[in-house]
């Protein structure tokens, strides 16, 4: 009978014992324990060569694999992933596969399984996260429909000043259109970068920002001299929810991200700004990313057809609405009184008109920006259903 698995080096012992001591021939041996003169002459062979030891059973496993990954392409895995040791295995073949894509690059959970023989893979914690939240908000269907913008927490400079991000990403492609080394969050220091983001990719239909200064204010029509500026250009300006970031989710997403530009923070804002831009570039065109079917950000992206004019247009308003200039302390002239507006419109023409509920709204261009209280006198906010219903510009293919 054949070896018995719980006792085979055993029999296989007694077996050589028997040969040695000549008490059997080889076929007597091997019909006395129900074995083949191969299997005999084998394991004679064994013990000659290894003694004991070679009684034991060895892996019936191929010394090579029919499926295992190809050395040049382990090795391109695991050098990809030593320049890159923030990118997992999904982006690793993402990239190769664009590189090479005639090579038979194998799955990401098998690439994820050599760089963890490599010991090249920690484990990661799964984040909690609250479920989004888009409560009205636009879903970009298409490149320059939404771009989300924000400032990233600010780090100190090698010099000692501080260093606070703008960023402007387009939220359809994830390309990165600007990314500032600036050391406020003020609307000077802003404006320059939108200005430099429209000459060279053009109009977006809608802007998304927190309720943060630039973009937002604290006042009844939460205009800034920012938000005014976009609204005279026929864009949209979205605020998320204030304490639901996850509203911006892609772009809070891309500051994580960002983090392999900022840390260790560089020396000077001359400094920074450079390593800004090759982090740009290297993000728009090369790193791949998961929710682009790995694909980098510019397969995707596509300049806006709407341009940024040398004027911004004045507003259109309908004849039954009564036109008011906005004076230098930010108040309109109403009724025999005064109401306050906004600052951020000084100088600028606004339409008070008349709803179908006997309410006096106030509009900046498209932009209704708060209702006058018949009894105060006083510029009302208008409530968030109110305002993501009127507060929509036509959309058209940009």
């Amino acid at each position: 009978m054949p070896w018995c698995e719980s006792r085979a080096v055993d029999q296989r012992l007694r077996f050589i014992s028997a040969l040695l001591s000549e008490e059997l021939t080889m076929t007597q041996a091997c019909e006395a324990y129900g074995i083949s003169r191969k299997t005999g002459y084998k394991w004679q062979a064994r013990y000659a060569a290894r003694g004991a030891a070679g009684l034991a059973e060895r892996s019936h496993a191929p010394l090579k694999h029919g499926r295992a990954t190809d050395g040049a392409l382990s090795g391109a895995i695991i050098a990809l992933k030593l320049s890159r040791p923030s990118w997992g295995p999904r982006k690793i073949v993402g990239r190769l596969k664009l590189d090479r894509p005639e090579l038979a690059w194998p799955a990401a959970s098998t690439a994820g399984e050599i760089l963890k023989r490599e010991g090249l893979v920690e484990p990661r914690h799964r984040r909690r996260r609250a479920p989004p939240t888009l409560g009205g908000l636009t879903l970009p269907e298409r490149p320059n429909h939404v771009w989300a913008v924000d400032h990233k927490g600010w780090v100190r400079l090698g010099d000692g000043r501080r260093c606070e991000p703008l960023t402007i990403t387009d939220g359809f492609s994830r390309y990165l259109l600007a990314l500032s080394a600036g050391p406020n969050t003020r609307e000077e220091e802003a404006r320059p970068w939108f200005e430099a983001a429209f000459g060279e990719f053009g109009l977006p239909w809608t802007i998304r920002s927190d309720n943060g200064p630039p973009f937002a204010s604290t006042g009844v029509t939460g205009l800034t001299a920012l938000s005014v500026w976009w609204t005279k250009l026929g864009i949209r300006h979205e605020r998320i929810t204030p304490g639901k970031p996850q509203q911006n989710g892609r772009h809070e997403r891309f500051h994580r991200t960002l983090l392999e530009a900022m840390i260790p923070p560089a020396e000077d804002q001359a400094s920074q700004t450079r390593r800004f831009e090759a982090f740009r570039q290297d993000y728009n065109h090369y790193r791949p990313h998961e929710a682009l079917g790995q694909q980098p950000p510019a397969s995707l992206y596509r300049t806006s057809l709407r341009q940024l004019p040398e004027r911004a247009p004045e507003p259109d308003y309908p004849a039954h609405a009564a036109v008011r200039r906005v004076r230098s302390n930010g108040e309109i002239k109403w009724r025999g009184g005064m109401v306050h507006v906004s600052s951020a419109l000084t100088g600028e023409a606004v339409a008070v008109e008349e709803t179908e509920h006997g309410q006096w709204q106030v509009r900046f261009h498209a932009r209704p920006i708060g209702l006058i209280d018949h009894k105060t006198n006083r510029l009302r906010r208008l409530s968030d259903a109110a305002t993501i219903a009127s507060d929509l510009l036509p959309i058209h293919p940009g």
